[in-house]
């Protein structure tokens, strides 16, 4: 299958072991090389607890040092608080009211690499459309997106379909639905529709 991750072709020994556990449970992994060092993963559809443990499974593989956000409050728990940074976890104040996006943006664009993983649904169960903070965040920071699905009917976790946003909104939500299409996940009744809400994140 084009841009399918083969175990022989990663160079370490942890990438390999990752990659072949995804292959042990009958799951392909597609990659192409991201489009620059700092962009958005947009995560889709997040409906199961085992999207963590694949999505760990492929960034192992890849050797990656993508991040994740997360409320800083989570960050401050005895010990579990350090091994969400080892795993790439980045805490985000949301106390402060106001201008939380761009402090992110000059965040992203301070750093020589930075890679963030979202889920826009926000939660594992169902809810009528996404949040549009990646979307904001992705303009404010000028980066490119890529959009990660786990299609479990076809066992295939996919990092591979870049999307550049050009500011209309409607235009670059057809794009992600496009790249989107077709794939599900494990419990696809719990999948968010394609859409924002009206109201606008700081």
């Amino acid at each position: 299958m084009q841009d399918e991750v083969k175990p022989a072709e990663l160079p370490g020994a942890g990438q390999r072991l990752a990659l072949r556990v995804l292959n042990l449970f009958g799951w392909r992994m597609l990659y192409r090389p991201l489009p620059g060092p700092r962009g958005i993963c947009v995560i889709y559809p997040h409906t199961s607890n085992w999207d963590f443990i694949i999505g760990i499974l492929g960034k192992w593989a890849l050797n990656l040092p993508f991040r994740w956000l997360a409320k800083d409050s989570l960050f401050k728990i005895p010990v579990l608080g350090r091994w969400f940074v080892a795993m790439g976890g980045d805490p985000v104040d949301r106390s402060a009211k106001t201008g939380m996006i761009q402090r992110q943006a000059d965040r992203m664009n301070a750093a020589d690499w930075y890679w963030v993983g979202i889920t826009p649904e926000g939660t594992r169960g169902y809810r009528p459309h996404w949040k549009s903070g990646f979307y904001h965040l992705a303009l404010a920071a000028k980066v490119p997106l890529c959009l990660v699905y786990l299609d479990y009917p076809n066992k295939i976790l996919a990092v591979r379909d870049h999307v550049f946003l050009t500011g209309d909104q409607e235009t670059d939500l057809a794009a992600i639905r496009a790249g989107f299409a077709g794939h599900e996940g494990l419990h696809p009744e719990d999948a968010a529709p394609i859409v924002f809400a009206d109201k606008k994140p700081n």
